[in-house]
């Protein structure tokens, strides 16, 4: 279907690097074991964003076909990092290239803290 789009002479259609890294965002949130996305680590400490700046936590490089995506993450406690880094990297890719029809070149995952408090609300 992407290719009989690219074909038609009805315009272009440009996706903004914000709404991949959206997209982004939370199909890596939903994966079970992370316990958000990070924005950065300040005084030492991990800072979890909230649901409204998801896409601070993903940076995102778009191209005209394919993207690349990388994901600073926060882990629950007793989590196995490599089993959830593999699982957000295939719902991401999944979702990204379901919603978007984008390759999906990569997905990195930089683990920047656990989450030691499973009861922390996130309320940025």
């Amino acid at each position: 279907m992407k290719d009989n789009l690219e074909n038609m002479d009805y315009g272009q259609i440009k996706i903004s690097d914000d709404v991949v890294g959206i997209i982004a965002g939370l199909a890596a949130t939903e994966v079970e074991g992370v316990a958000g996305m990070s924005g950065g680590i300040a005084g030492g400490i991990a800072e979890i964003l909230g649901k409204k700046n998801l896409s601070k936590g993903v940076k995102v490089e778009v191209g005209e076909k394919e993207t690349v995506i990388d994901l600073y993450i926060i882990v629950e406690y007793g989590a196995k990092i490599p089993e959830v880094s593999w699982q957000i990297q295939e719902n991401v890719k999944k979702a990204i290239e379901t919603m978007t029809g984008l390759k999906v070149l990569e997905v990195n995952i930089h683990v920047q803290g656990v989450n030691m408090n499973q009861n922390q609300e996130t309320e940025k």
